[in-house]
Parts: structure tokens; C-alpha cells; sequence
């Protein structure tokens, strides 16, 4: 077994078969198969099903997702540190967001790195959760995670770097009058004087639906008129005249962008943002990356554990 074998055997795990795992690694798709097969040989069980044209992880297949993914990624970390020595900056990094987050801090954070990194490729995949962020932490699959909570952030096995925290925002539904939200930038809102109003929700498990349903639970008597998994659907709704919506203040910028007015919501609930990366050795290129996203927080660079 050589990480030749298992970069194979993660492409056919990511890429969801043998054609399209082919395809991107540039090779003939019997060569990747007859790969997979020295590997399963040298290990002595099978890693994947064959379900007609279809492939689906073994019960062995599984348990090797996990260190396969440490073994390559460490590999890439001793190989970057030694470009690092000879003076070269380039390779790519994987980072996991939640959708606040990858709004801000991630838009500043990566308007700074690429200006010190400039050849060093930054790959975002997006989440939903907080356990998927810390999931794909752990795994491997992503070095860097970006996730917002209602506390700080704490892991034990994980380091953690605290970029602060994002106040929850109403932004305005131009079609609906509301006391006291006039043209100033500074408006307060009390949850109460939500009630016969319409608001947009985000889906059940986020810290906005969370807020809203506590709301609700408290008396307020507002309508939920739709409930959006994709974050990036809310401010279109809004200003179609769907009804207010409560989202952390990186989404402020582009809401007013839109031309749409936004309020402070009182009590004050926050969503706290935090940067997370194995405790392992990380390459040249995250560690740069974590450097600057601490250098621009406004709290205390790290925190472990």
C-alpha cells in the first residue's frame, strides 16, 4: 500500500465511483480499478460493494475513509514545509463554512491571505452544522472549519482560534411599516413588536431559528411565512415583500448593499465565530491562514480545547 493507492481510493470515495474518480485523477478507469484491487489484495478485504455500475463502501471501506485522509493530508503538510524551506509558495488549502461565517470573517480573511499567498489555491466547502464542520475537521477532509455557535466554541481533541461574535440582526421587510425603523442606521427593535408580523426562518437547528422559536414560545405573535435551508435565498425574499428577517450582522453590508434597512434586535443574542484545525501537524498554508484570521479577530488568538 503507497498514498498513490489511497489518493485512488479517496477519488472513487469522493467522486462517488469509478467513472468520475477516472476522469478527474486523468487516468484510464481500468487502471484506477486494477489500483483499487493491489490495494484491497494488499489488505486482505474488499472496500467497496459493486452494485451493478454503482460502488458503495464496505464496512472496511469506511474505517479507512478516516486515516486515509490523515496519511495524505500529512503528506502534503511535509511536502509544503519543504517548498516552504526552498522558498516556494503554492499549493491549496481546504476550508469547511457555515454561511455566516463564510460571509465574514472568511471574505476578509482570504482578502488578506491571497494578497501573502497569492499562488496558494483556497477551496471552500460549504456546511450547514456545526457537527459537519467539526466532522470534516477530524476526518481530514477539510484542514481549516468556519463555525458559528450560540457559545464559544470548545473541542477536545480540536484547536480552536475564537474570531469573535455576530450580534443577530433584523433585516427589514420594505413592504411592512415598523415602529421606530425609520432611515437611521442605529434602529432598535424589540422582539415583542414583531408580533402580526411576517418573518422568514431559517431552517430548525441554526442559532436564527433558534432565536425565532423562542420568540414564539415567549408570546410574540408574528407569522413564519417560509423556512429557507439555503441562507442565500433570504435576502431575495425579503425584498420581494416575503416579510423581516433574522440573520448575524455579516449580512448586514449586503442587505444595505440591496437597499433594504436593518435594526438591532433586543436581547441581544450573539453568534459566536471560530476557526478549527486538528491538533496535528497543519501545512505551511493553513497555519498562514489561521495567522491571519487571529490577526484580524478582535479577541484573544487562541484557545485550545
Amino acid at each position: 500500500m503507497d498514498v498513490r493507492h489511497l489518493k485512488y481510493f479517496l477519488a472513487v470515495v469522493d467522486h462517488q465511483g469509478f467513472t468520475r474518480a477516472a476522469e478527474r485523477l486523468l487516468i484510464a478507469q481500468p487502471s484506477l480499478s486494477q489500483t483499487i484491487k493491489a490495494l484491497e489484495r494488499d489488505l486482505g478485504v474488499p472496500l467497496f460493494h459493486r452494485v451493478g455500475r454503482n460502488v458503495v463502501l464496505s464496512e472496511a471501506g469506511r474505517e479507512l475513509v478516516g486515516p486515509a485522509r490523515v496519511v495524505v493530508r500529512d503528506l502534503d503538510a511535509a511536502r509544503a514545509a519543504i517548498d516552504e524551506l526552498k522558498g516556494l509558495r503554492r499549493g491549496r488549502l481546504d476550508v469547511i463554512a457555515m454561511p455566516s461565517p463564510a460571509i465574514e470573517p472568511l471574505t476578509s480573511v482570504i482578502g488578506s491571505y491571497a494578497r501573502t499567498n497569492p499562488t496558494v489555491t483556497v477551496s471552500i466547502s460549504a456546511a450547514f452544522t456545526r457537527d459537519e464542520v467539526v466532522a470534516a475537521v477530524r476526518d481530514g477532509s477539510s484542514e481549516i472549519g468556519l463555525l458559528g455557535s450560540d457559545r464559544p466554541f470548545r473541542a477536545a481533541d480540536i484547536d480552536v482560534v475564537h474570531l469573535g461574535r455576530q450580534p443577530l440582526m433584523l433585516v427589514l421587510n420594505p413592504a411592512a411599516e415598523l415602529r421606530g425603523t425609520g432611515e437611521e442606521a442605529d434602529a432598535v427593535i424589540r422582539w415583542e413588536e414583531l408580533s402580526g408580523h411576517r418573518v422568514i426562518a431559517s431552517q430548525r437547528g441554526s442559532l436564527m431559528r433558534w432565536a425565532v422559536d423562542e420568540a414564539l414560545a415567549g408570546g410574540v405573535d408574528m407569522e413564519i411565512a417560509v423556512e429557507v435551508a439555503h441562507r442565500t435565498s433570504i435576502l431575495p425574499l425579503v425584498l420581494a415583500g416575503i416579510g423581516h428577517a433574522v440573520l448575524p450582522s455579516a449580512w448586514v453590508p449586503l442587505a444595505r448593499q440591496a437597499g433594504l434597512r436593518t435594526a438591532r434586535l433586543e436581547p441581544e443574542t450573539s453568534l459566536h465565530i471560530s476557526a478549527l484545525s486538528r491538533a496535528a501537524e497543519l501545512t505551511p498554508a493553513a497555519r498562514a491562514f489561521l495567522a491571519t484570521a487571529a490577526g484580524l479577530s478582535r479577541v484573544p488568538a487562541a484557545a485550545h480545547g
